[in-house]
């Protein structure tokens, strides 16, 4: 499906992909603090939501 060497592309991208995500995240984490404060709010939110659409799912199945 893939060459050898579209693998290894793909696996070099992802791992200079995410050193550069990780870097570019401690370089702005004092930002991250005063402006994206209470996210995990929206996160928990958001999963109890999908969960709430699973369940009816579920529900109307049976």
């Amino acid at each position: 499906m893939f060459s050898q060497g579209q693998l290894v592309f793909a696996l070099c991208f992802f791992i200079a992909f995410v050193i550069v995500m990780i870097f570019s995240y401690r370089k702005d984490i004092k930002t991250h603090k005063i402006f994206y404060k209470g996210n995990y709010k929206i996160l928990i939110g958001f999963f109890i939501f999908i969960g709430l659409l699973f369940v009816i799912k579920v529900y109307f199945r049976h």
